[in-house]
């Protein structure tokens, strides 16, 4: 299976001012291309050609650094895009995913502040992570184009904490993009339908 990158699902112009029109410009079509072409390039004769890309992130993961540092940047962008919507964010989270933060995660305000932190203390490149793991919430961090894929888990929602994601449009105030993703453009819908299939 030939990595593909797809358009993004709204304009450039969509998500400002909590994203730029250039840094999605830049993100998507510079450096998400980027992972497309270059995993494309190191899947040939890797042995796991055809397999799903969710396959061929688990498989790599350990054995073949350069095919697994493109194919899960690949899967988390894939994500990213739709992690995102304008007029998003916030605290109205559909009800069933509502009810899991409370009882899994301690309600919303924390959950918005373990996330923001797991994000903020990630040091140097990597995500932060809203997975479930055994049947609940968590909430990590991993370093590059590391996912909780390759730790038991399923990602549900994750922020991108690459400088390439927030340095044009908030330099180097990282906590300050991670509150703006929370408030202002999680697209709590496609949580939803990627919880409901974890579940």
């Amino acid at each position: 299976m030939a990595f593909e990158l797809p358009p993004l699902p709204y304009d450039y112009e969509a998500l400002a001012p909590f994203m730029s029109k250039e840094t999605l410009e830049y993100h998507h079509d510079k450096h998400h291309q980027a992972y497309v072409t270059n995993g494309n390039n190191l899947l040939k004769d890797s042995g796991l050609e055809g397999k799903s890309l969710e396959d061929i992130v688990k498989e790599s993961y350990g054995k073949n650094a350069g095919l697994f540092n493109n194919a899960g940047q690949h899967y988390n962008h894939l994500h990213f895009w739709k992690w995102m919507k304008k007029g998003g964010g916030g605290k109205s989270l559909p009800g069933k995913l509502q009810a899991a933060v409370d009882s899994d995660l301690g309600g919303y305000d924390k959950f918005k502040a373990d996330f923001i932190a797991a994000g903020t203390t990630q040091f140097g490149s990597g995500w932060a992570w809203l997975s479930v793991k055994d049947g609940k919430l968590a909430i990590s961090k991993t370093p590059n184009g590391e996912n909780p894929l390759v730790h038991g888990a399923t990602p549900i929602l994750g922020v991108d904490v690459w400088e390439h994601s927030y340095y044009i449009d908030y330099r180097n105030a990282r906590p300050k993009y991670l509150e703006a993703f929370v408030d202002s453009l999680i697209n709590w819908d496609y949580v939803l339908e990627l919880y409901e299939k974890a579940v």
